[in-house]
């Protein structure tokens, strides 16, 4: 199934954005609903809610009074911390149990007004940020619940800030406009990105990639995104913990063009899986296909290399992003292989050499305008191999020069 995180502000329109993804066909999971659902009469969580804040937060009827418990919770961190630490847990286990029932092709939205704050962002395949200006959002909060400005200000200052929201978006949903723009971007957003990652996620096949190779002016998200997708995928793998491939991740790094300040790239994250042989890594298949990056069989080592004959120490596992909004490519090599120390240590050599990366940029371009017109980017990556062959002997000379060595890691 595809796991969608919906958040946004108060009174950004996230509860528009949701109703809307679940007309479309998307299983919704609402947190708000289930947190009241947790701390109704007679549940666990209503017991503890009043053994730590009294009896009376009840109303005459025994149900929780919502109206009370804010007033004690809202403006003061640690009381809303007590509060979280009961709820929170509740919410994610009831959630849990309806997303038990999804099948494996649907897609499931789960509405969590706190996602950022409480740390979810790993847990999905997406996070989707309905944003508004904080300007904005106080204007509706005054005209539509009639809230003071004052209550409004410290409403949203007990949730995260719009920075840290947006910083944790894969997609931004822009709700500074009218509903109908809105909903356009939710419709769009379904036909061109959703619905297709889903399928791809249950057929375990990697998002297509039609054209040649299209380089972009370099991007200061990009190091950013690289880091918010390897989060997931350390989560994903970190469940293997006891099973059979246990210990056979060592670490993640984000490489290739996108990794070196400055560098026109193709828009498509590289990112280094390493683990201590390949033969350990098969057990993580399926779970990086569930992931998002399911394998692509047919790559077994790095492209052919005409000056090294030993092509099996480049072998390599190879897999790719299910996103059609997100290309990424995933390299899984054992620690000490060449093709590992490669990339490694040609990513920190063109950070280190201005040279070097100007002439590896003149290349990238020269090769683009002349396959720009290719029905894949395979030409282009065959046409680098030599320059990367020439490239070997001064970039191990800057690593002799400079004391680079790979990481290490513990037995």
């Amino acid at each position: 199934m595809l796991k969608i995180g919906l958040t946004g502000g108060i009174a950004s329109g996230k509860s528009v954005v949701a109703f809307r993804l679940a007309e479309l066909g998307a299983l919704l999971v609402d947190a708000d609903a289930l947190a009241r659902a947790v701390v109704e009469p007679g549940t666990p969580g209503l017991a503890r809610v009043v053994e730590a804040f009294g009896q009376d937060m009840l109303d005459g009827a025994g149900r929780l009074d919502r109206a009370r418990l804010g007033s004690v919770v809202f403006g003061n961190s640690a009381q809303l911390a007590v509060l979280n630490g009961i709820v929170h847990p509740l919410v994610r286990q009831a959630a849990a149990e309806i997303l038990g029932t999804a099948a494996d092709g649907a897609v499931v939205v789960q509405d969590i007004p706190l996602l950022v704050e409480t740390g979810q962002g790993s847990d999905f395949h997406l996070v989707i940020v309905v944003d508004a200006p904080d300007d904005v959002r106080v204007a509706r909060m005054l005209e539509r619940r009639g809230m003071t400005a004052k209550d409004a200000r410290s409403r949203m200052a007990a949730q995260a800030s719009r920075d840290d929201r947006l910083a944790a978006a894969d997609v931004i949903l822009d709700n500074s406009g009218s509903i109908d723009r809105l909903l356009a971007q939710v419709d769009a957003l379904w036909a061109d990105r959703l619905a297709p990652f889903a399928r791809n996620l249950a057929t375990r096949t990697p998002a297509v990639r039609p054209g040649g190779p299209v380089l972009n002016a370099p991007r200061p998200d990009w190091p950013r995104e690289a880091e918010r997708l390897m989060g997931r995928i350390r989560a994903a793998v970190g469940k293997e913990a006891g099973q059979d491939g246990a210990g056979a991740v060592l670490g993640l790094d984000h490489i290739g063009s996108t990794s070196v300040p400055g560098l026109d790239a193709k828009d498509v994250l590289d990112l280094q899986l390493t683990v201590r042989t390949l033969g350990a890594a098969a057990p993580l298949e399926a779970v990086l296909a569930a992931a998002g990056y399911p394998r692509v069989p047919d790559i077994t080592s790095d492209a052919p290399k005409p000056t090294r004959p030993d092509a099996s120490a480049w072998a390599k596992r190879f897999h790719a992003s299910a996103d059609p909004g997100r290309a990424v490519n995933l390299h899984i090599r054992a620690a000490g292989s060449p093709g590992w120390r490669f990339a490694l240590c040609f990513r920190d050599w063109l950070r280190a050499e201005p040279a070097a990366a100007a002439d590896y940029l003149a290349l990238k371009r020269r090769l683009a305008e002349l396959h720009a017109a290719d029905p894949s980017t395979a030409a282009y990556a065959t046409a680098k191999e030599a320059w990367f062959a020439a490239a070997e002997e001064p970039m191990e000379r800057w690593a002799a020069g400079a004391g680079w060595t790979p990481p290490s890691y513990d037995s």
